[in-house]
């Protein structure tokens, strides 16, 4: 078992309103998840998405999928 710790990051197209998600990359290899927590919030809850579905959830962002 690693006890390898996340790495954060929110991305650059964040536009820094407030309003941002940051992830931990560095997880991926060694554990398969991509961890999630509000910027605001870095004590917060951390979500522990599997890669894979975090991977089919940028590729429909980035696909325009969820436009309001």
């Amino acid at each position: 078992m690693t006890t390898e710790s996340p790495v954060w990051f929110t991305s650059s197209y964040s536009n820094n309103g407030g309003e941002c998600v940051e992830v931990a990359l560095n997880l991926v290899a060694s554990r398969g998840v991509v961890p999630v927590r509000d910027s605001k919030v870095p004590a917060g809850p951390v979500l522990t998405i599997p890669a894979s579905s975090f991977a089919c959830f940028v590729t429909g962002v980035k696909a325009g999928g969820f436009r309001v």
